[in-house]
């Protein structure tokens, strides 16, 4: 038997064909291989998660705000198997790398700081890293200023060749060019943004995400402060955006805060901090366009909780099922999604093991949801059941001082 062959069957962890071995070794060696990459092509097709879970080392970064003695950006390898982490590295350039982003070819990771480059600086720091390709440990390859005060969200273009960063007190953006070694360029854009929500505590504008769309054409910017959200198109070449914007009006009060595209329909959807509710969109993917469906609640009814404000929103890897989290009631709220109108379906509020979640991870192959509880100093690890969508707890936690953000990266 070639040893490479029984590797590579191994590997594709297809039960159906164990006898196959007894087939192979009885075979020729060309008409080996081409048995067999039939064998491995159905073998991947069926269950690509058992062959990346056995030829992938998982990494998982984590941003944090600088409290409760915690150590800034910590790398963690996870260990699938048994709900585990080690931690292989930390670090603290600045004060509260609070969001992170991976560039699309997984060679670099971006950090937004709330700290500035010197005590002076009122704006925050962006900083890029070099991820090593054995290991995802994180070299600095350079810092530059945020521009913007308080910066709260970061994020790459498809293309990989321009970074978007948000900043909610200063309720502004910034745009940076990313160089040929994965670092960056000093800001090529800054827009500020003015005006006021109804919302008694929304006086000014509040910046809280800027999101891509697909193709890498426009940026979905999320502005709590003003009941905005504005379309920006993209100069690719340039790293900048354009300053004269489409803006899409949300309903008054509502504090639109984050915002996610269908993997796969023509639809959006606007997670509402102030309001606990998810706007819904219909996409012109000619355009970029957005048009209003309709608005669904986020809370649990038979729940009470003084202070609520929802936090993020992710998809399930297949699309079937959106995740929502709110800071008060401390729960995930389930959603179906109507494969025809895009609109949404309760499916049911999972605690999220702990308090205040802010942002949460849906595993990049969909077994597990992330969960970071920013004032319990906890990371809980949910499973997900793929049939409903619906999350149980695995009473498994990573335990981190105020966790913000989780970001997952395979190495091969």
């Amino acid at each position: 038997m070639v040893p490479e062959l029984d590797l590579i069957l191994n590997n594709c962890c297809f039960i159906v064909y164990s006898n196959m071995k007894y087939f192979i070794e009885n075979l020729f060696f060309t008409k080996c291989l081409k048995q067999l990459s039939v064998v491995c092509l159905l073998g991947i097709l069926s269950y690509p998660h058992l062959l990346m879970a056995q030829t992938s080392k998982e990494i998982i970064y984590v941003g944090t705000y600088s409290q409760n003695n915690s150590k800034g950006i910590y790398v963690l390898e996870f260990d699938r198997e048994n709900l585990t982490t080690q931690i292989i590295q930390t670090i603290h350039d600045k004060e509260s790398p609070t969001f992170l982003a991976l560039h699309p070819n997984k060679k670099f990771l971006y950090a937004a700081y709330r700290e500035g480059k010197n005590e002076q600086d009122e704006a925050g720091t962006v900083i890029a890293y070099s991820i090593a390709p054995e290991t995802g440990k994180l070299t600095k390859i350079n810092s530059v200023s945020s521009v913007g005060a308080s910066p709260c969200h970061i994020s790459v273009d498809p293309t990989g060749n321009v970074v978007f960063l948000s900043h909610y007190k200063g309720g502004n953006l910034s745009t940076f060019k990313v160089l040929k070694n994965g670092g960056l360029s000093e800001a090529t854009s800054f827009i500020q943004h003015t005006g006021k929500s109804v919302h008694p505590n929304q006086t000014t504008a509040h910046m809280h995400a800027m999101i891509p769309s697909t193709d890498g054409k426009w940026v979905y910017a999320s502005d709590l402060g003003i009941d905005q959200i504005l379309k920006y198109k993209v100069d690719i070449k340039k790293g900048t955006v354009e300053e004269n914007p489409v803006i899409f009006q949300t309903s008054p009060g509502s504090g639109p805060r984050h915002f996610v595209f269908h993997p796969s329909l023509p639809y959006a959807y606007s997670l509402e901090e102030l309001s606990n509710t998810v706007s819904i969109y219909s996409l012109d993917k000619s355009n970029g366009d957005l048009s209003p469906i309709g608005r669904i609640n986020m809370l649990n009814d038979k729940l009470h909780s003084d202070y609520n404000a929802g936090a993020d929103i992710h998809f399930s890897k297949d699309g079937l099922w959106l995740y929502a989290s709110n800071r008060g009631q401390d729960n995930l709220v389930v959603y179906q999604v109507d494969p025809e109108s895009g609109w949404l379906k309760t499916q049911g509020h999972i605690p999220s093991g702990g308090v205040h979640p802010r942002n949460f991870k849906v595993d990049e192959i969909g077994d597990f949801v992330f969960v970071a509880n920013m004032e319990t100093d906890n990371i809980a690890i949910f499973n997900v059941d793929n049939k409903t969508g619906m999350l149980k707890a695995t009473d498994k936690n990573i335990e981190i001082p105020r966790p913000v953000f989780i970001e997952q990266l395979f190495i091969k």
